[in-house]
């Protein structure tokens, strides 16, 4: 019995490695069939590709991205979220919790130029803090195209503790799609809260996440 699983196991592999060794053999194939116009037509191509985004990137630049800036009025997050289709927001108060996500997100602002990083003390923007319904600190608001799509509240998300990695956080930003992300998250899925446009929201309370 344990010869015959193996033997479809071995089977099985092979035909794996067969279908991998055959698409590699079309694509050289294709690549040998091309002629000179067409290697042209590609390289024009990518320099197109290349140069829009090159032109994205000076635009995201111009905008602020690539830095984690803190924001001093009410004003000037509707400003930045109307600019920028994507933007990860960080209301906070002066505490551990806070500084934590601080640390996190200033790295990730560096390494994910297509997004604005910014936050904003919650205490001090009660309206937004209000329409948002911004309840435990730290909170990040994901928001793409001037409407918060999802939170990430506490760290309950993040293993329940102020130990996780710079990757976890990077995964579950990931995963609201408000960063290019290609990676697989290993955090479990999240249920998603209800779309909020930044304009409309209700009253709520700021505290401490425990």
């Amino acid at each position: 019995m344990e010869n015959r699983v193996q033997e479809i196991i071995e089977q099985q592999v092979l035909s794996v490695a067969k279908a991998v060794e055959d698409k590699i053999d079309d694509e050289i194939a294709a690549l040998e069939k091309l002629d000179l116009d067409d290697i042209e037509v590609l390289r024009e191509r990518r320099l197109q590709q290349m140069k829009k985004m090159a032109e994205k990137r000076s635009r995201w630049i111009s905008l602020g991205h690539g830095d984690y800036s803190e924001i001093f009025s009410e004003k000037d997050f509707f400003t930045i979220v109307k600019a920028s289709d994507r933007v990860v927001c960080h209301f906070y108060r002066e505490n551990w919790p806070c500084k934590v996500v601080d640390k996190h997100l200033g790295i990730l602002a560096k390494q994910h130029i297509e997004t604005r990083f910014i936050k904003i003390q919650a205490e001090k923007s009660p309206f937004l803090a209000e329409k948002l319904k911004i309840v435990v600190l730290p909170t990040i608001a994901l928001i793409k195209n001037a409407k918060v799509e999802d939170y990430v509240v506490g760290f309950d998300e993040l293993g329940g503790s102020d130990d996780f990695s710079t990757e976890e956080l990077e995964e579950r930003l990931g995963k609201g799609e408000v960063i290019f992300f290609e990676g697989e998250s290993s955090l479990k899925p999240s249920k998603k809260p209800q779309t909020r446009n930044v304009r409309h929201g209700s009253n709520s309370h700021l505290s401490d996440s425990d």
